[in-house]
């Protein structure tokens, strides 16, 4: 098997995964109204796929309330970081290598 592969990241296939990892690559901190409308998702979609991305520890929670509102952002981790730039290698060395052979 080919070693790009091997980084090719489960945790990313969906995407509603992928989407998410990329907008908090782009923006530092994006809340959940956000993320909903940037990526078309409903509540509970988006919910299980932060919670998923959560566990992995590839991103953290912040809740907090903004007058009498409750907001909650969301950050990518150090280790989300990496693994998301290691899946993106990946994919690349994968497309470069399929036009390579063709």
């Amino acid at each position: 098997m080919k070693s790009y592969l091997e980084n090719i990241n489960k945790a990313f296939e969906s995407r509603a995964r992928l989407g998410i990892m990329s907008v908090l690559m782009v923006d530092e901190r994006v809340d959940f109204n956000t993320l909903k409308d940037t990526l078309q998702l409903t509540d509970g979609n988006l919910a299980s796929h932060l919670r998923a991305l959560e566990e992995a520890q590839y991103l953290r929670v912040e809740k907090q309330f903004v007058g009498r509102k409750p907001n909650t952002t969301y950050h990518a981790t150090d280790l989300g970081r990496e693994a998301f730039k290691s899946h993106l290698d990946a994919l690349e060395q994968l497309i470069l290598s399929n036009r390579k052979d063709n």
